[in-house]
């Protein structure tokens, strides 16, 4: 597996002259595995994780997990997107956030949502990864609240849905998020907000409390 210092700012492709728009992920294609587009500290990567069924239980088993067809840009915006045939694998640890769309997981019924939510409370929050701001809501379990988030459990990624990310005040990723999986590994901050604070978040989120230490 590539290491992590494939992700290194040192290799970063140079400059475009003039901006390009991002390219999607690959559309989903039969027993060939579920679109990507992922955060590490410094890059953006689109591509295809060659597994079947949920991204966040191929992430949480903390294997590497085979990619393909990937194109990466530095995460802050500052070069396009150029093919990296090179990155055949890809960490979970190495990854902060995991942007994915109702493509990324197998289908269900509203009863079935329905029934995995039952037991659990909608929280609005604003999650600090530095570099990125995730805002959205998390479910948790009643008696949890946001600020435990921070604790090490056995589940590395947590799910944020009607998620946005940012890159201080740049959005970053597809406006069609429906799940951001962040890494607990990479969370310095969480800050509950109301219904109202979400919606008006825009690209700059409440301050989350600094780390201790």
């Amino acid at each position: 597996m590539p290491s992590f210092r494939l992700f290194g700012r040192s290799e970063a492709p140079a400059p475009a002259e003039e901006p390009q728009p991002a390219p999607r992920a690959p559309a989903p294609v039969a027993d060939q595995g579920v679109p990507f587009d992922a955060l590490t500290e410094d890059w953006r990567l689109l591509g295809m994780m060659r597994i079947k069924g949920r991204l966040s239980d191929a992430l949480n088993k903390r294997e590497a997990i085979p990619i393909t067809d990937v194109s990466w840009a530095p995460s802050d915006g500052s070069a396009a997107f150029t093919p990296a045939p090179g990155l055949q694998a890809v960490d979970p640890y190495d990854l902060v956030v995991v942007l994915g769309g109702k493509d990324s997981l197998p289908p269900q019924t509203d009863e079935e949502r329905t029934a995995h939510r039952i037991h659990k409370v909608d929280y609005a929050v604003a999650l600090e990864c530095p570099p990125f701001r995730i805002v959205g809501t998390v479910h948790l379990f009643p008696g949890t609240e946001p600020a435990r988030l921070l604790d090490r459990t056995t589940e590395l990624f947590i799910p944020v849905t009607n998620a946005q990310a940012f890159h201080g005040e740049r959005r970053v990723g597809d406006a069609n998020v429906d799940v951001a999986l962040v890494n607990r590994s990479y969370l310095r901050g969480v800050e509950q907000l109301d219904e109202g604070s979400l919606r008006g978040a825009g690209g700059r989120p409440a301050e989350a409390p600094a780390p201790e230490g």
